[in-house]
C-alpha cells in the first residue's frame, strides 16, 4: 500500500518517473503507512538507517534519512503528514538515532519547519523537483 500512495503522489500528481521513484533502498528501509479506518492508505513514508542512510547524510552514524513522505491529496491538511513525521522519528528513535536528515521539496519547506526542522545547504534538483536538505535532533 505504500507503493500505491507513492504512485499516486510522486509518480502521477508530480509526474517522477517511476524508475527514479522505486529504488534498491525500498527492500532495507523502514517504511510507515497512515490508512483510514475502512482500510484505505492515506500516506506513507519510510527511514533509512545506518549503511542504507551514509549516502544521504554524509555517512554521520546515528543520523536516520526519511524520505518519500506523500500524503494522497483527499487526506491533505488532516494531519497525516505530521503523524506520518512522527511515526519516521519514533522508528529512528527505536534504532537508536539521534537526528533525522531529508530532502525536502521547497513547497514544503513551512511544513517540516514548524516540526522543528531546519534547512540547510543550498537548493538542488531531485527527479526535476527543487528541494533543500533540512534535519532536526530527535
Amino acid at each position: 500500500m505504500c507503493f500505491a500512495v507513492r504512485k499516486e503522489v510522486f509518480v502521477v500528481e508530480q509526474g517522477v518517473p517511476e524508475d527514479l521513484e522505486y529504488d534498491a533502498y525500498d527492500e532495507v528501509a523502514v517504511h510507515v503507512l497512515a490508512v483510514r479506518d475502512d482500510g484505505v492508505p492515506l500516506g506513507a513514508g519510510r527511514l533509512l538507517h545506518g549503511a542504507a542512510a551514509a549516502g544521504k547524510t554524509g555517512g554521520e552514524p546515528g543520523v536516520g534519512s526519511l524520505g518519500r513522505l506523500a500524503v494522497v491529496p483527499a487526506a491533505r491538511g488532516l494531519g497525516v503528514g505530521v503523524a506520518l513525521v512522527r511515526a519516521v522519528e519514533d522508528a529512528a528513535r527505536a534504532r537508536g538515532l539521534t537526528a533525522v536528515q531529508l530532502g525536502a521539496q521547497t513547497h514544503a519547506l513551512g511544513f517540516y519547519e514548524r516540526l522543528g526542522y531546519e534547512a540547510y545547504g543550498p537548493e538542488f534538483p531531485d527527479a526535476g523537483i527543487p528541494h533543500r536538505a533540512m534535519r532536526r535532533s530527535l
